[in-house]
């Protein structure tokens, strides 16, 4: 049981670790992502340098490798190998080996896994971001604002282990947003669409 939670983890974090966003932009020749807006390498950061194209295939990229993680290991491993396979592509993509531990904030990761584990609970998370979106326009809102619904989601659905998971991985989505807050109570967050 260790051995496979641990292959899992190990599994996951690799797939997650696969910086989608840094790739693409580097095979499109754009400059160094890291170097524009927000520094992030997400979506989000890749939509300001104006290609909505790349921003869409990183979106889509950084939520199937949770998605890929959860399903792979789930069938190998069962229910609790899906889990850990899924913390652990959450904790690759925000620190992957390869870019010296300096990834994303987990977004799109998060949707992916909990596509994986619990679909119903990713669309509620996307209509409320969307919906969030759409009125603030500010696209780190709208994840923070969405990711404190999925726990209760779960725990209302009776997946209290589910909910008890999401509910660490949220809190690890505040704090690695920390900065959009304080910019958000500052009134100088970056709004959705604005390069820079």
């Amino acid at each position: 049981m260790i051995g496979t939670f641990l292959l899992a983890l190990a599994f996951g974090y690799l797939c997650g670790s696969i910086p989608f966003g840094l790739i693409l932009t580097k095979l499109a020749g754009t400059q160094d992502l890291r170097s524009i807006g927000s520094g992030n390498i997400g979506a989000t950061n890749v939509l300001r340098t104006g290609n909505k194209g790349l921003a869409a295939a990183t979106l889509i990229g950084d939520m199937l490798k949770g998605t890929v993680a959860v399903i792979a290991a789930g069938y190998f491993g069962g229910p609790d190998a899906a889990i850990a396979a899924g913390v652990g592509a959450f904790v690759g993509h925000l620190f992957p080996v390869w870019l010296k531990f300096k990834g994303g904030k987990g977004v799109a990761t998060y949707i992916g896994i909990l596509l994986g584990l619990f679909w119903p609970a990713a669309l509620a998370f996307c209509a409320i971001w969307i919906a969030v979106a759409l009125i603030f326009r500010y696209s780190s809102l709208a994840a923070l604002v969405a990711s404190v619904v999925v726990p209760v989601m779960l725990l209302w659905s009776q997946h209290t282990a589910l909910a008890a998971v999401f509910a660490g991985l949220t809190a690890v989505l505040w704090i690695m947003h920390r900065a959009n807050i304080t910019r958000l109570m500052n009134g100088t967050e970056g709004k959705i669409g604005k390069k820079g």
